[in-house]
């Protein structure tokens, strides 16, 4: 049942949402809010009705209703023409607004670009018209022909290796030679090279591709770091290969024959957050991919926000469908082996870090990019220790103020005695009354035995 079927007072209950606006009345916004609603799943504006839900009403001449709808038509690209249903309620007018999702996206508002986040409209980000064009075409990016490279600057070597690769993996093997392969799977047209072909078999080395690594000590100090400018099947290798260097292996004895390796890390959930980097990662963006290896995480930043309309809570659900930003890109890792089916990566990752019992890896938007954030078992130790160690200072700064009230009550009193009181070891009775004579708080009068403590009151 379409929104504008629904019963105009259930809709006024539930309030304004992801396909449903208020106006009082029609104006440039609701333009654009239907353009919005356009660019993602359709939706109904209702005029003569507050922010609130509260019905105000709208007075209409013969001819309103029309000039709204010359107005959308001109305002809109491609063009859009809403359904219109004018609703009388206690004696009042509201008209409703429909508009389904547009087959051809996006649709402009005067220039520019409109999608729908919940109850809001936001402008569209250049690189998001691009994809949601591309998208709505079924193709993707890397499909089109690169203008800037040609056949010379790929690797006829490293499309054999792909064709190895596929042969171990397949039922029915690849028999053609490297050219004839570039063609059949439309990486080679019309003599010319599709964008994938370059990233997937370049010859040598481009900025396009830049991956950033780091191992560091601390936030800003940087112990060891590399940089990848290869073919994507190389990076995926050279990735892995530094995260195993700086980071531990642990051998464990079961009692089989061969012993068990344990990193800190599931490298198999590792793996595929790398894959996903790399296959989603938005090449067309000026930012580079960046891995940073912490003592006790792992951040892997990537160009390329979600697709328009995914959102962190749908991705961990699995409630959605996979929209591929480079198709053939994923294609061609299918091909190999490297990836098993589109859209299953995000749990499998988050079960492969169950299984190793360590924490749920954390996925966030930002700037115009996505990261995913790993944590070792050393992670929620490193938290234990610090709230041991805090629990350790207050535990020590109430010995303290023990100490100072039994030697006011008794300036002779000795280390056992104060042991016995407290309920501590004599050593860390000696360890507290040191600190508090370093601090000038505490003062020994005469020897050890026949002296006595003085307190420093400032």
């Amino acid at each position: 049942m379409s929104l504008k079927t629904t019963p105009l007072l259930a809709v006024l209950k539930v309030g304004e949402s992801e396909t449903v606006e208020f106006k009082t009345s029609f104006d440039k916004e609701t333009i654009e809010t239907l353009s919005a609603f356009a660019n993602s799943k359709g939706g109904t504006v209702f005029v003569g009705v507050t922010d609130t839900g509260n019905i105000k009403g709208i007075l209409l001449a013969k001819e309103t209703i029309q000039n709204w709808i010359n107005q959308i038509k001109m305002s809109t690209s491609n063009t859009v023409i809403p359904d219109v249903e004018t609703l009388e309620v206690d004696g009042k007018t509201v008209v409703a607004l429909y508009i389904t999702e547009y087959p051809i996206k996006p649709v402009a508002c005067k220039g520019r670009y409109y999608r729908r986040v919940k109850n809001a409209n936001y402008q569209m980000t250049v690189s998001e018209v691009v994809n949601l064009h591309l998208q709505t075409c079924n193709t993707s990016w890397d499909f089109y022909l690169d203008d800037h490279h040609s056949e010379k600057d790929i690797s006829l070597d490293k499309v054999q290796n792909f064709i190895d690769m596929a042969n171990r993996v397949r039922s029915i093997p690849i028999t053609d030679d490297p050219l004839t392969v570039l063609q059949k799977y439309e990486l080679l047209r019309e003599g010319k090279i599709a964008r994938a072909a370059f990233f997937l078999f370049m010859a040598g080395e481009s900025s396009l591709t830049a991956i950033e690594l780091g191992r560091f000590q601390t936030e800003t100090l940087i112990k060891d770091g590399s940089r990848l400018r290869t073919d994507l099947f190389a990076e995926v290798t050279g990735i892995m290969e530094f995260i195993k260097k700086h980071i531990n292996r642990a051998y464990i004895i079961t009692g089989n024959p061969q012993r068990e390796e344990r990193w800190d890390y599931p490298l198999d959930a590792v793996r595929e957050i790398v894959l996903n980097a790399i296959i989603h990662r938005d090449y067309a963006s000026s930012s580079d991919t960046i891995v940073k290896i912490f003592d006790e995480r792992i951040e892997i930043y990537n160009p390329g926000k979600l697709p328009t309309g995914l959102t962190i809570d749908k991705l961990l659900s699995g409630e959605y469908r996979s929209t591929l930003r480079n198709r053939k890109i994923a294609d061609m890792f299918k091909e190999v082996g490297l990836v098993e089916k589109y859209g299953s990566g995000i749990g499998r990752i988050i079960q492969g870090f169950k299984d190793y019992g360590l924490p749920e890896p954390k996925f966030q938007e930002i700037s115009d990019g996505f990261m995913v954030t790993v944590y070792t078992a050393f992670a929620g130790q490193a938290t234990n220790d610090e709230s041991s160690q805090k629990s350790s200072q207050k535990s020590s700064q109430k010995s303290s103020q023990k100490i100072i009230e039994l030697i006011r009550e008794n300036t002779k009193i000795t280390i056992e005695d104060l042991a016995m009181e407290l309920g501590i070891s004599d050593r860390a009775v000696k360890k507290n009354l040191a600190k508090l004579k370093q601090e000038g708080v505490l003062k020994r009068v005469g020897p050890d035995k026949g002296g006595y403590w003085e307190i420093v009151d400032g």
